[in-house]
């Protein structure tokens, strides 16, 4: 096993010119792998275009950006990560902590956050617990926890219902097949538990408030095994039209590589981060062709004015397109605007400043609730419904979303830039005047 001293590979200076002062600012992930690696490279691309801007002013006094880079090594069960956050705190002396992934390890990486006292924004967990029943229920404890990205579970699930529903749609329009069969396939984690039970009953539930299909079963391998192809099989044995995935590890790749090599006669939706990545095609084998997953960023999709040119800088600097957990980037931006808006380091002031934050960043507009959840909904982050398509990553949602019109009268929420679903050419041919 790595020493701790391995895990906290590196300290970097990112642009520290001629300030004296500095603010020291942990970025946690898993960094050998991909989510990891994007946890670093928001971070670094936010620190270096704030320090060449002159850093941070607080009284009077200016403040450059240097990032720790602390490898948690999530994706592994164990205490590395709790071990490596504490070093970082109290050997490395961060200021802040931002990142995370892995729920299981971010519950118990946040009690050390606590127990210290220190600021912890999370760009990469989406469970529910990590702040419900922890910063309402015992606030002076939590306090110092908030989410940029994603999204909590809950909200991520309405997202992957709309989504879904999308798809069982296009199956009804194009191939006239009523009562869509579902099957799940979701990785075993924390933070897919409820989108799982979710999903198992929105599927089942009459429209027009459910979305009157069939769920036929749900299998739950791990999120690092190496073949999903049985699970493939038993799911095209069940009939199943879709299959709604619940990815965040490389898992991801292994069922995308497995469903196209195999032409699984099932259309894929739901969440899987590895498909947000670049190099999704390659790592698939160019297996991974029409799979759709939520997601934060798409080719040539502007959330906000700020979205196209930071993907711009990221493909120009990293050759990627950024996943969700390169949230970092605009959890840097955010920290940076609460600490000037506060005036100070003083860890309560930085705290009262990002409760009443109000910022338009790569993502969308985020907004804190109660639970120093970033709020969903439009107008605020809405994420995206992402397809491979023409060999890119494209948003075929929101194209014209009707939110709930009590809530939202007359409203119709579409992003420049988005396109058509598209059901899988060799899932058309199957079903196309098959006994359905």
């Amino acid at each position: 096993m790595r020493s701790l001293f391995a895990c906290l590979v590196l300290t970097v200076a990112v642009g520290i010119g001629t300030c004296g002062q500095v603010i020291r600012i942990g970025v946690v992930g898993p960094m050998a792998y991909i989510q990891g690696a994007h946890h670093w490279y928001g971070a670094t691309l936010a620190a270096e275009e704030i320090n060449a801007a002159g850093g941070i002013e607080v009284d009077g006094t200016k403040y450059t950006i240097e990032l720790v880079r602390i490898d948690s090594n999530e994706m592994q069960p164990g205490p590395e990560a709790v071990g490596a956050v504490e070093r970082a705190i109290t050997a490395l002396k961060v200021d802040f902590l931002i990142g995370g992934f892995r729920t299981e390890a971010m519950l118990a990486m946040t009690e050390v956050a606590a127990d210290y006292k220190k600021i912890f924004l999370i760009a990469g967990a989406a469970d529910d617990a990590l702040l419900k029943g922890r910063v309402d229920k015992n606030y002076d404890r939590y306090k110092y926890l908030f989410r940029v990205t994603p999204v909590r579970s809950t909200s991520l699930a309405r997202v992957s219902f709309i989504l879904l529903g999308e798809v069982m749609d296009a199956f009804r329009r194009e191939l006239g097949i009523a009562e869509p069969r579902v099957a799940i396939i979701a990785e075993q984690a924390a933070w897919a538990n409820q989108v799982v039970t979710l999903v198992e009953l929105m599927a089942n539930a009459p429209l027009p408030f459910g979305l009157g299909g069939k769920h036929v079963g749900t299998w739950r391998p791990s999120a690092l095994a190496t073949s999903v192809a049985a699970e493939l099989s038993a799911v095209e044995r069940a009939g199943a039209h879709i299959v709604f995935t619940v990815f965040s590890g490389p898992v991801g790749v292994v069922f995308g590589r497995d469903w196209g090599r195999l032409q699984i006669p099932v259309a894929t939706v739901g969440i899987n981060v590895e498909a947000q990545a670049q190099g999704w095609l390659t790592a698939t084998g160019g297996f991974g062709a029409y799979m759709a997953t939520v997601g934060i960023y798409a080719e040539g999709v502007a959330v906000t004015e700020k979205t196209l040119p930071f993907v711009d800088s990221f493909r120009t600097k990293f050759g990627e397109i950024p996943l969700y957990t390169a949230g970092t980037y605009d959890a840097i931006y955010i920290l940076a605007d609460a600490i000037r808006r506060a005036g100070s380091l003083q860890t309560d002031a930085v705290i009262q400043a990002l409760e009443v934050t109000d910022y338009v960043a790569t993502l969308g507009r985020v907004v804190f609730d109660e639970l120093h959840d970033p709020i969903w909904g439009p107008e605020h982050l809405t994420g995206l419904g992402v397809q491979w398509q023409e060999g890119a990553p494209r948003a075929f949602w929101p194209r014209e979303w009707q939110p709930d019109p009590a809530a939202h009268p007359g409203l119709v929420v579409g992003y420049p830039g988005t396109v058509p679903y598209q059901i899988p050419p060799w899932v058309v041919d199957h079903w196309r005047g098959a006994d359905k």
